[in-house]
């Protein structure tokens, strides 16, 4: 199953990310070592959040995540949310839709 993960950060993030980055992001490539992050960025200006696709069997995998991210733990990320999405169109597409010939 395919899943976005959703992060709205606090306003204060950018002064107070510095102290936290690299856990965070060692987090990241570890979920993507093992398959299940896909891929995973932040929201251009302005920086009020982030996006995580991940690739796994259900929602624990994402769970235990977010109660690991030095963010969430540390109020840098004030809202969470996990989406189930499906993947339609493209070469990594789940479940892949082809239009009907005609």
């Amino acid at each position: 199953m395919d899943y976005l993960l959703l992060y709205d950060y606090a306003a204060d993030y950018l002064e107070r990310r510095g102290a936290f980055r690299d856990e965070h992001l060692g987090l990241a490539w570890a979920a993507q070592s093992k398959g299940q992050l896909i891929l995973a960025g932040a929201f251009a200006t302005p920086p009020h959040g982030a996006v995580f696709h991940f690739r796994c069997e259900s929602p624990a995998v994402i769970e235990a995540f977010i109660l690991a991210d030095p963010y969430v733990k540390n109020s840098l990320v004030t809202k969470w949310q996990i989406r189930e999405w499906i993947t339609a169109v493209g070469e990594a597409a789940s479940t892949p839709v082809r239009p009907a010939a005609g």
